[in-house]
């Protein structure tokens, strides 16, 4: 018995704790929902704004960084739902999972990265989009 709970101490002891808290996840929940809500009326400095560096980097004003969300990823632009998954740390920053239903009721997985600034808010380094095959709402 001594043997398995040392051994379950010592493995709780070497588990990395994790690096962002409550805040943080609703933060970084807030980002997106803020930026989604954004491209729905079309208030491109309001989705410009959550946009990391490198983002306004590549795309140096909100009307090019618009024009590529619209052409590259309608789901995210005309989301109809969407709902919040994973969170997790990785060496980029917070990968947030949130699961979109699009304009035309196909269902989507987009897996954002964000990355903590130095006023330390969070903003959007990336977004994947993934279909999931056969769902359509």
């Amino acid at each position: 018995m001594r043997v398995i709970s040392a051994l379950a101490l010592a493995m709780w002891l070497s588990s990395p704790a994790s690096a962002f808290s409550e805040a943080d996840r609703s933060a970084v929940q807030a980002v997106i929902e803020q930026q989604l809500n954004a491209f729905l009326s079309d208030d491109a400095a309001a989705a410009y704004s959550h946009a990391a560096p490198g983002i306004k980097t590549m795309f140096p004003t909100q009307d090019r960084f618009m024009e590529l969300v619209r052409r590259a990823y309608p789901p995210v632009y005309r989301s109809r739902t969407h709902g919040f998954a994973d969170l997790q740390e990785t060496p980029r920053g917070l990968e947030q999972t949130v699961d979109i239903v699009d304009a035309a009721g196909e269902f989507w997985t987009a897996v954002y990265t964000l990355q903590r600034q130095p006023d330390g808010s969070w903003r959007i380094a990336s977004c994947v989009l993934v279909k999931k095959p056969g769902e359509v709402a």
